[in-house]
């Protein structure tokens, strides 16, 4: 059973000259908007053998020498998959690491000696306790030194890594704000081993990491960006969506202190290893037409005319000939004869992504419609994976579906009960409390005694602490009950309602378990009873605790099981994928796009807020202050305005879809 099918979503086939040029010339021309050394790879695995690679020929190297290798280590995530490839081969007896010593590159500050809240503990755990390394010869700072002492430990700290003879390599992750260890925005390039106060953003990505309700520290001890630049050799990593504008502002950017990864650009051996994903947003990537003569795909052409577009601030039947040679698309020019041929294909295309039948529009030609028009009406499941992403991200199309006469079902994958907050619990236990004194008028009742302790509880939990069994379903009913107001708001019968409660989020914490077989069977269970022609699933896998994605390959996986068995019914269906918690499509993705009007964009929001807990008090923002119902209209009103800006019909807001084609 393939589990991780969404990794190898390709939304745009990207030729492989475009990031494995086969000369150094080719590089040299490819690259030449990029200040650091790129290496691009088709996954992370790919990129994670490659330093792997690099590490073990050092290690070895200084192992012939007789001399110690010495590492400045990261905790990032993004360094897992490394440290696996190298575990890997240390069992396999291929690499030791008995000549290796390592440096921490951060310890988090105050923390107490048993604490388990450590980053050196992160580091053991997910590689140093899985391969030959010595423990002697494992460093790092100590978060639990009274805060007089913390510049001796500092400076102690620089004299060590000294002694061994400097730093050879530096592994390093990048946090969402472009900092590197723990070096914040505004740390200089001189600065060395120190006290710095974590901001925010980085906090929330650390205390994800850990997987925990514990709050880490205020403030951390991090290696400096000159510490950091004295390595022989520097390593950065990122895979993934959500790390491709920050690498392009990294790689292609100015060197900034509110940038601190930037200073990167000016270390003589300092190396990015990124996924395609990670990669997105470089200019090689995204507008390769401006470093290197492409191959001319519909989507590469509407990617480009949208540029241009944006550009010079013109609708697409306006552009000219001469536009198209003054900003690097005379190709096009060639391949499309003029400026309003290709104009015209490009205008055309959008046009035929914009349908008011997202179900398709029955007795209708629908060979230019993004839906077919048979068989009318359509069993539809949205798949929600918390139960809200279904109204945010497509509120509106749904109200469609239902409004023109669709079977709709939705299916809540999980519960959701991790993201309400306390104060929900009190206030709906105080109303059960009260309306079983006076109805029940029992104050011996199982239901007062529950109240009582769950009130206990509340009043001695710590930050630490994980919620009981019973708390945690109290959450997920409340969210349930939300669900399905917003369905029967949305007029869809509640036998059409589904809550899958996936085993894999069931783990009480934010780090979930792993997603399993278990949980494809009981979405393929789902699908083999309906038997869709539609299907709608998350497409937004920026969710930063991971949730989107699990969901998103138990459905992706079941369909291919029922492929594999020959399922009649997946012969007649079509799967659509949405966004909108997290992000958007890009437009030269889209391929269905459902307009609303004024009203309907009202409906949207007021489905979502129907979803009490998740307003003000919700505990998973991410790093984007706006509510869901805000970030929801200002993408889907953005979405519209793009439309309107290149020329195409002016809607109040849009949603926009793209299809998968299981592999």
């Amino acid at each position: 059973m393939r589990l991780n099918l969404s990794s190898e979503i390709v939304l745009n086939k990207v030729p492989l000259a475009y990031y494995k040029p086969k000369t150094t010339v080719e590089y040299s021309e490819i690259s030449r908007m990029e200040k650091i050394h790129t290496d691009i790879f088709a996954s992370s695995m790919e990129g994670a053998a490659h330093v792997a690679d690099q590490v073990e020929k050092e290690i070895k190297a200084a192992q012939h020498e007789g001399r110690y290798y010495v590492m400045a280590l990261g905790t990032g995530l993004s360094l897992t998959p490394i440290y696996k490839e190298l575990q890997r081969r240390c069992e396999a007896k291929q690499l030791s690491f008995r000549n290796v010593v390592v440096f921490n590159a951060y310890e988090y500050y105050p923390v107490q000696k048993e604490s388990s809240l450590k980053s050196i503990n992160q580091l053991k755990e997910r590689f140093l306790d899985h391969v030959d390394i010595d423990p002697q010869n494992i460093f790092t700072l100590d978060g639990s030194v009274a805060q007089d002492a913390v510049q001796d430990t500092c400076h102690l700290y620089e004299k060590r890594i000294k002694t061994f003879g400097g730093l050879d390599i530096a592994l390093l992750g990048i946090g969402r704000m472009g900092n590197i260890a723990a070096n914040e925005p505004g740390s200089g390039i001189q600065s060395i081993t120190r006290l710095i106060l974590i901001g925010n953003t980085s906090r929330e990505e650390m205390e994800n990491s850990f997987g925990t309700n514990e709050q880490v520290p205020p403030c951390s001890l991090t290696m400096g960006i000159a510490t950091l630049l004295s390595a022989k050799s520097v390593y950065l990593t990122a895979w993934g969506d959500e790390k491709a504008e920050i690498m392009q502002k990294v790689i292609e950017g100015n060197i900034t202190d509110t940038l601190p990864a930037s200073f990167l650009q000016t270390h003589p051996n300092a190396n990015v290893i990124l996924d395609l994903s990670a990669a997105s947003h470089l200019t090689r990537i995204k507008h390769p037409w401006l470093v290197t003569n492409c191959e001319w795909t519909d989507k590469l052409v509407r990617s480009a005319l949208v540029w241009l577009c944006q550009k010079l601030h013109k609708p697409i039947l306006k552009l000219t000939n001469k536009d198209y040679n003054e900003n690097g698309l005379s190709e096009l020019l060639a391949l499309y004869g003029s400026a309003y041929n290709a104009n015209i294909k490009i205008f055309n295309d959008l046009q035929h992504t914009i349908t008011g039948w997202p179900g398709g529009k029955p007795n209708a030609d629908d060979t230019y419609r993004p839906e077919r028009a048979k068989p009318f009406p359509k069993r539809v499941i949205v798949f929600s994976p918390h139960p809200d992403d279904d109204v945010i991200s497509m509120g509106g199309t749904i109200r469609r579906l239902v409004q023109q006469k669709h079977e709709v079902h939705v299916a809540y994958e999980t519960s959701g009960n991790i993201a309400v907050g306390d104060e929900e619990v009190t206030r709906f236990m105080h109303f059960i409390n009260g309306f079983n004194q006076i109805f029940a008028d029992s104050k011996d009742s199982v239901i007062s005694k529950k109240y009582q302790e769950i009130k206990e509880f509340f009043a001695h939990k710590k930050e630490s602490d994980f919620d009981t069994r019973d708390i945690l379903t109290i959450k997920g009913l409340i969210r349930r009950g939300e669900a399905r107001t917003a369905c029967t708001f949305n007029e869809i019968p509640l036998n059409r309602v589904h809550f899958l409660d996936l085993p894999f989020y069931e783990s009480g914490k934010i780090e979930k378990l792993p997603m399993t077989e278990k949980d494809v069977e009981i979405v393929r269970a789902l699908l083999q009873e309906v038997k869709p022609h539609q299907i709608y699933v998350a497409g937004d896998l920026a969710d930063p605790h991971g949730t989107h994605k699990k969901c998103t390959d138990a459905v992706l996986a079941a369909i291919d099981e029922e492929k594999k068995a020959g399922a009649e019914w997946l012969k007649d269906c079509r799967i659509w994928m949405y966004r909108g918690a997290w992000a958007e499509w890009e437009i030269e993705n889209i391929e269905m796009c459902v307009p609303l009007s004024p009203e309907e964009l009202r409906a949207k929001r007021n489905s979502i807020l129907k979803h009490q807990s998740q307003m003000e008090s919700a505990p998973f923002l991410g790093n984007d202050e706006r509510l869901f119902w805000q970030r929801a209209e200002d993408r889907n009103r953005g979405t519209a305005q793009l439309y309107d800006e290149l020329g195409l019909a002016c809607y109040e807001a849009m949603e926009a879809f793209v299809e998968y084609i299981p592999l």
